[in-house]
């Protein structure tokens, strides 16, 4: 059975839309294009000491 006073200690209300805009933007996220060059600098620094 569903215990409603355990589920809403669980409870955190929703960002507001100016709130989640603020949260998503200020964050640096990482695309593919970055992650492909980063992962040919990393080879290419460790190809050149071999």
């Amino acid at each position: 059975m569903l215990e409603f006073e355990e589920e809403l200690k669980k409870f955190h209300p929703s960002l507001e839309v100016e709130e989640l805009e603020e949260a998503v933007f200020s964050q640096e996220f990482t695309d593919i294009a970055d992650a492909l060059i980063q992962v040919l600098e990393t080879s290419r620094k460790t190809g050149e000491k071999n």
